[in-house]
C-alpha cells in the first residue's frame, strides 16, 4: 500500500528485460499497424486514489462464476478442463484478493458475439466467460471446455491456436492486466504473430500451459496449471503491459 505522503510521486516499477513483452507495433500482427502509438507514451504518475480502490469482485462473484460448464441449464458441449494457478509478485510472493477473470472460445471455436461470424456451431449452454478471486497463497481454479481453434483473416490462411484470455484486477481499475494462456504442444504456435510477436523464447513459453496431473479429475477433467508473474525478470507476457 502507498503511504499518503507519496501520494504525488511516480510508482516505481522494475522495467521488464528487453525482449519479454511484445512491441506495440509488430507488422505480421495487421491490427497493430493502425492501433500502435506513432509518438513516444508519455508516462504519467499515480496518485493514491489511482492505485487503491475501488476493490473488484468481493460482490460481483456468484457461486458457479469458475465453473463454466455450470452456468447454464444443460452442459456444453467439449472436453472438459481444470485451468488452475497461482498470481505471483516479482518475488514470488503470493498475490491474494485479485479478481481473475477469463474469456474464451467454445469448443468449435467460436464466441458468442454478434460480430463473430465464424462457420462454426454456438454453444447454448457455454457462454465463454467466468471470474473468481484468488486465495491467501495466490490460487485460483477454473473449470470449463477446451476451447477451439479458428480462422482470424489476420493473414493468408490466418488460425488462432486454442487460447484462454485472462484479465488480472489489482487494487483499482489502473492496475488491470490482460494476457492469454496456450496449450502446450500446438503447431499453430509457430504461426501466431500474437505469439511470435513476442521477441524472447524463454518468455513466450511463459504463456504457455503445463499438464498438471495432480488437478486432473479421473474420468472427468484433464488439468492445466498456468502461473501468472505480475512483474520482474519472470513477468508473464501482458497485452497492457507499458
Amino acid at each position: 500500500m502507498t503511504n499518503p505522503s507519496d501520494a504525488a510521486h511516480p510508482i516505481g516499477y522494475r522495467i521488464a528485460d528487453e525482449g519479454t513483452q511484445p512491441d506495440f507495433l509488430y507488422p505480421p500482427y495487421a491490427s497493430t499497424v493502425k492501433r500502435s502509438p506513432s509518438q513516444a507514451l508519455v508516462r504519467l504518475p499515480w496518485s493514491l486514489s489511482e492505485v487503491t480502490g475501488p476493490l473488484f469482485g468481493f460482490d460481483l462473484i456468484m457461486a458457479n462464476d469458475f465453473d463454466l460448464t455450470k452456468q447454464h441449464a444443460g452442459a456444453p458441449i467439449g472436453e472438459r478442463i481444470i485451468v488452475s494457478g497461482r498470481v505471483l509478485d516479482a518475488n514470488a510472493r503470493p498475490v491474494a484478493n485479485t479478481l481473475v477473470e477469463i474469456w474464451q472460445a467454445n469448443a468449435a471455436g467460436r464466441y458468442p458475439h454478434p460480430r463473430d461470424n465464424h462457420d462454426a456451431p454456438t454453444d447454448p449452454n457455454f457462454t465463454g466467460c467466468g471470474r473468481t478471486l484468488t486465495d491467501a497463497e495466490g490460487r485460483y481454479r477454473f473449470v470449463t471446455i477446451r476451447p477451439g481453434e479458428y480462422p482470424w483473416r489476420n493473414h493468408y490462411n490466418a488460425w488462432r491456436p486454442a487460447h484462454i484470455h485472462f484479465s488480472l484486477f489489482g487494487p483499482a481499475i489502473a492496475t488491470r492486466l490482460v494476457t492469454q494462456m496456450y496449450f502446450p504442444g500446438d503447431p499453430l504456435l509457430d504461426y501466431d504473430p500474437m505469439y511470435t510477436s513476442i521477441p524472447d523464447e524463454r518468455a513466450r513459453r511463459r504463456l504457455v500451459s503445463t499438464f498438471d496431473w495432480e488437478t486432473t479429475i479421473p474420468e472427468q477433467a484433464l488439468g492445466y496449471r498456468f502461473d501468472i508473474v505480475l512483474r520482474g525478470r519472470d513477468e508473464t507476457p501482458m497485452e497492457s503491459d507499458r
